[in-house]
């Protein structure tokens, strides 16, 4: 019998699977790598009884984690943040690039020692989300946890803190300038919402 963080990743795959937001082919991922796979989190986030459902999932292991605060990157995780926020009962915020750099706007603060939970809803680099823990520790706040629906990482975005992903997504990634699938003829397409 599976154990219940086998049954809660086969469940989040399924629903990828089922609204199409698991995807196959030739892409150009947020961080510039090239891929053969592409998860699209808004095709299944649209609809609220996955999101609901994905949410209270990622909610769970940081129940008693005391967290007062879920944060995310706009665009792609603030469903997951407000989600995640609501399975909790907390607020929910998102930060935005300003000038480059990841920040707090829209009037949102955050207080000394306030406990956040950071998330997202895929982790390849890891880089977005470490940018918003960095601003959750320049306004001296506590990040205690890091959170995704998805980690396609492998495993290599580590962070100094509890991490948790619902399911693992194992795709070969490759930068542009030794892309096989380039090599090939094929073009890379950017399907998500940054170019």
């Amino acid at each position: 019998m599976p154990t219940r963080a086998g049954l809660r990743e086969r469940e989040t795959l399924e629903r990828y699977e089922k609204r199409g937001g698991l995807l196959r082919g030739h892409f150009r991922l947020t961080s510039g790598l090239h891929s053969d796979i592409y998860l699209q989190s808004a095709l299944v986030l649209q609809h609220p009884e996955d999101a609901g459902a994905l949410g209270e999932a990622l909610a769970a292991p940081f129940r008693d984690d005391q967290v007062q605060t879920v944060l995310a990157p706009a665009i792609g995780g603030i469903v997951v943040a407000h989600e995640v926020a609501r399975a909790l009962g907390v607020r929910a915020l998102f930060t935005e690039r300003e000038s480059g750099v990841m920040r707090l706007r829209r009037g949102f603060t955050l207080g000394p020692g306030e406990r956040c939970l950071v998330v997202e809803d895929v982790i390849t680099t890891g880089g977005s989300t470490r940018e918003v823990v960095h601003c959750v520790q320049e306004h001296g706040a506590i990040v205690v946890g890091v959170g995704s629906l998805i980690d396609r990482s492998g495993g290599t975005a580590a962070f100094p803190m509890k991490r948790v992903a619902l399911a693992t997504v194992t795709a070969t990634t490759y930068p542009p300038e030794a892309c096989p699938l380039c090599q090939a003829g094929s073009v890379a397409i950017k399907p998500g919402s940054r170019t």
